[in-house]
């Protein structure tokens, strides 16, 4: 059982959360641009930040997770991320 912790309720069972996606900045002020950020993602080696979802909670956070050993570095909420 993978456990993912929320930083509000506390380590929870992965298949509570909702993945959302990687965490990317959008500039819409070139078409061009945008586009290319919306329709291909990087596939980095390496530490990512991505968006879940607890979904009893309705709890939006970040993780950290290491793309090749799969291990959640660090959860936070968007606005408090730790130093």
């Amino acid at each position: 059982m993978k456990i993912l912790n929320c930083p509000v309720n506390g380590p929870r069972n992965i298949s509570e959360f909702q993945y959302l996606g990687p965490v990317r900045t959008v500039s819409a002020e070139h078409g061009d641009e945008l586009i290319e950020t919306l329709f291909y993602a990087d596939n980095p080696l390496g530490i990512m930040q991505e968006w879940w979802r607890h979904t009893p909670s309705n709890t939006v956070l970040i993780a950290e997770r290491h793309t090749v050993t799969d291990k959640i570095v660090a959860t936070y909420l968007p606005n408090r991320k730790p130093a």
